[in-house]
Formats: structure tokens, C-alpha cells, sequence
């Protein structure tokens, strides 16, 4: 993880930008940005939760692990969220694995001082209890999704969670890394993939894929994408 001081003009997380200008001038000097890289693992199961995380162009997968073998994805936290909101409710471990699953750049703060600005600050207190909410929504969504759906329709509504929060057409993925994500055989991921790459909706090859056809990935995708999307939209806006 590569540490940078250096100030930057716009404020690229969404939920610390929905703060007003005032709330948010207070927060600035317990910020620290940070660099995510691929695959680093920000916290284990019953890890000590030290700090929160806000990503900017980054995103981090929440994973549940099963018998210390299997992991599926429950959770997703891009520019929309903050990593690390149980410490809001009182507790200061990690129940999942927070693994980076976009490089890219977040804003890092001290736990102790997020739950020290969140008890004074009304608006950070309305804006975190929202996120909370919005996060119970998309895992509650999520395994319903899992349980009930193609394998087609749920790959397409995570590549479009995935799209939406990395800001780009383009990123970095191995179907290892989409199984567990997904909860399916490698199998069963690599026909979904094709079936969307022969109807020219992306191209994946060696680890590497580009959205061609966003609007072709939205009429595939179930309405789950659609529910989940509309909860964060609905506070911080479209």
C-alpha cells in the first residue's frame, strides 16, 4: 500500500463529496489518501478494524468465508461506500474478507476518529447510517440473486456494479477470481462469459476485460442491478 499527502481538487468519493462543504473541511486533515493495489487483503475475518476506507477509483469485494476453504462474494464497495462501517455499529472486527478487487486510490482514516466525527457531525452520522443501509440492501439482494438466477444475468449485473464503480471499460480479472465472486464452477463462468463475448457485449482474454456493449450488459442483467443501484442513487444521486 503506497501512502501520498498530496492534495487533490476534487473529491472523488461520492459519499464524502454528498457532505456539505463544511462537514467535509473537517475531515480533511484525518485523511489520508492511499494506493489499493490488486489482490491486497485490507482485513481478515476477526481482523481489528484500525481503519475505514473510502474509495475513489478503487473497489473492494466483501468475501464470506466457509470452512477456511471456499469464499463468496456477499459485497461490493466502490466510490458509492466506505469499507469498514461495522466499526459505526459498535463493533471493532471484521466479519469478511476485504479484498481489493479494482486498484486504485481511497481515502484512509483512523476508525476511532471516523466514530469520533460521526458522533458530532449530523450529516457524516445521516450519510454512514444510509450506507449502512444500502450495503444491507445489495448483499440482501445479492443472495437472492445467487440463489435464483442465471449464471448469464448475475455475471452481467456484477460487471455492471463493477463498471459503474471502477469508472472504466477496461480491468483486470481471472475467471478464479469471478468464480468465487460468484459462487459458481469455473464451468459455469467461462460458458456466461462467452455467451456475452459472441454477442460482442466484451472481449476477455488473459485476465483482461473490456466492456464493449454496456447498454447490451443492462438488457442481459436481472433487475437486481437495477434495485441496488437505485438504493445509492437515491442519497447521493445518479
Amino acid at each position: 500500500m503506497t501512502i501520498s499527502n498530496q492534495p487533490r481538487a476534487r473529491i472523488e468519493n461520492r459519499l464524502l463529496a454528498a457532505l456539505p462543504k463544511k462537514d467535509y473541511n473537517r475531515l480533511v486533515p484525518h485523511l489520508q489518501r492511499v494506493h489499493l493495489p490488486f489482490e491486497e487483503v485490507l482485513y481478515e475475518p476477526g481482523d481489528t478494524i484500525q481503519y475505514v476506507y473510502f474509495p475513489n477509483d478503487s473497489i473492494v469485494s466483501l468475501l464470506s468465508t466457509v470452512e477456511d476453504r471456499s469464499t463468496l462474494e456477499v459485497g461490493i464497495i466502490g466510490n458509492e461506500g466506505m469499507v469498514g462501517v461495522s466499526v459505526l455499529l459498535g463493533v471493532k472486527t471484521s466479519p469478511n474478507r476485504a479484498l481489493v478487487q479494482g486498484e486504485g486510490s481511497a481515502m484512509r482514516m483512523k476508525s476511532a476518529l471516523l466514530r469520533k466525527e460521526a458522533s458530532a457531525n449530523g450529516s457524516l452520522h445521516r450519510l454512514l447510517n444510509r450506507d449502512i443501509h444500502a450495503l444491507m440492501t445489495q448483499i440482501s439482494q445479492s443472495a437472492a440473486c445467487n440463489r435464483f438466477h442465471q449464471v448469464e444475468a448475475r455475471l452481467a449485473r456484477w460487471l455492471l456494479m463493477t463498471h459503474d464503480r471502477i469508472g472504466s471499460d477496461e480491468f483486470r480479472l481471472t475467471q478464479g477470481f469471478l468464480s468465487d465472486m460468484l459462487g459458481v464452477r469455473r464451468e459455469g463462468v467461462t460458458n456466461a462469459a462467452s455467451s456475452l463475448q459472441r454477442n460482442k457485449l466484451l472481449t476477455y482474454s488473459r485476465g483482461h476485460l473490456t466492456v464493449l456493449n454496456r447498454a447490451g450488459l443492462e438488457a442481459v442483467a436481472c433487475k437486481c442491478y437495477r434495485i441496488i443501484k437505485a438504493e445509492y442513487d437515491s442519497f447521493l444521486g445518479a
